[in-house]
């Protein structure tokens, strides 16, 4: 399988760099393809420009742009690892989704009708936030968060959903917190061909 990761963090002492280092390793360990996509170092620019928006609607994108989709039209499987800020995206994941997640790539409409169109790969996305699971729970916030990440974004464009991991606490993680989130990591990236959904 080819896997790509998308990754956002600007700290390489990070848990979410860890996280990343887990998936990468795992899947070189099972032999699978992978190239990784760290937009922080890539200096991505995630700004949505007018000259974006007219490129967008005339089925044209700048070359930044084209990169990343050929990236994404590549591979089976696109592993989304960022922190959860605000409630949402990193600035920079929020930005790529807005440039490369185009119309006509990624979406469409056909008669009115939305389409998807990157119904034929798997995503696994890996979140970490500060507040505890029962805190977003109590809050409905984990229900925005799917509504607006898994069903705005990933299953809009057709993506298939097989995990999402929120890794709740992250900014006060115990070791043994750390480990058996590694542990959940791992067992996703075991099979090959198959994605565990265990975790």
């Amino acid at each position: 399988m080819k896997n790509l990761i998308i990754y956002a963090h600007p700290n390489p002492a990070s848990l979410n760099y860890f996280f990343k280092q887990t998936v990468l390793e795992s899947l070189q360990e099972s032999g699978q393809e992978v190239i990784v996509r760290d937009l922080n170092e890539m200096n991505f620019n995630p700004v949505l420009s007018l000259e974006d928006m007219n490129g967008q609607r005339m089925g044209k994108v700048s070359a930044d742009v084209k990169t990343e989709q050929d990236f994404i039209s590549w591979t089976d499987r696109i592993i989304f690892i960022y922190p959860i800020w605000w409630t949402g995206m990193p600035a920079i994941m929020k930005g790529y989704i807005d440039r490369v997640f185009s119309y006509g790539f990624a979406y469409r409409y056909d008669q009115g009708i939305q389409k998807g169109l990157l119904t034929a790969k798997q995503t696994i996305i890996i979140n970490s936030h500060g507040k505890s699971n029962a805190e977003y729970e109590a809050m409905g916030m984990d229900k925005a968060l799917v509504l607006t990440s898994d069903t705005g974004i990933f299953n809009y464009c057709g993506l298939e959903i097989k995990k999402h991991f929120y890794f709740d606490k992250a900014d006060r993680a115990s070791a043994e917190n750390i480990s058996e989130w590694e542990d959940q990591i791992k067992l996703a990236f075991k099979f090959k061909d198959e994605v565990s959904v265990v975790g």
